[in-house]
C-alpha cells in the first residue's frame, strides 16, 4: 500500500456536492481514504473570468500504481461530467495527484510531485491541515515551508470537513 495525496476542485454548480461525490466515487476497496481537510475557497488564479473555486486535499491508501490512480481520477472527472474546453478553465469536478509516496515521476501524461505545487496556495493550505510535515521529495521542503514562501492570496476556509 502507498500514501498519496489529491487535490480535488470545483467551481461549477454545487462546489461542496461535487467535492464529495468525487470522494465517494474514488473510494474502493484498492483506494482508501484515510484524511480529508477541510474545505477552502479561493479566488481564480489562471482564467480569471470564472467562478470562485472549492478546494479540499484527502490522504488515500491505495494498491494502485500511479498511472492506474491517475486513470482512476480521469474516470471520475468523466464520469462526473467534467468537459475539458479551456486550459484551467472552469470545471465541476478536478482531481490532481500532489504525492505518491516519495516517488518522483516526470512523464509525458503524469508529473509526481505536481510540478506547480509549490505555487498553489489553494492545494497547500488544505494539505497542511492534514499533512504539515510531509516534505517534498526534490526540495526536501515540508508543506508549511512551501506555504511560508507565498504571498497570501486570498484563500478561505469555507468549511470544516470534507
Amino acid at each position: 500500500m502507498k500514501t498519496a495525496y489529491l487535490a480535488l476542485g470545483s467551481n461549477l454548480g454545487d462546489r461542496a456536492a461535487n467535492l464529495r461525490e468525487a470522494v465517494r466515487r474514488l473510494e474502493a476497496p484498492d483506494l482508501h481514504i484515510t484524511k480529508r481537510s477541510s474545505i477552502y475557497e479561493t479566488a481564480p488564479r489562471y482564467v480569471l473570468d470564472q467562478g470562485e473555486y472549492l478546494n479540499a486535499v484527502v490522504e488515500i491508501e491505495t494498491e494502485l500504481f500511479p498511472l492506474q490512480l491517475l486513470k482512476r481520477a480521469r474516470k471520475v472527472e468523466q464520469d462526473m461530467g467534467r468537459e475539458r474546453l479551456v486550459v484551467n478553465g472552469p470545471r465541476n469536478i478536478d482531481v490532481d495527484i500532489l504525492f505518491y509516496g516519495r516517488s518522483v515521476i516526470d512523464a509525458p501524461d503524469l508529473k509526481i510531485p505536481h510540478p506547480r505545487i509549490a505555487e498553489r496556495r489553494f492545494v497547500l493550505e488544505p494539505l497542511q491541515e492534514i499533512a504539515p510535515d510531509l516534505g517534498h521529495p526534490l526540495t526536501g521542503k515540508t508543506v508549511g515551508q512551501m506555504l511560508a514562501a507565498l504571498q497570501p492570496q486570498g484563500v478561505r476556509k469555507w468549511a470544516d470537513g470534507l
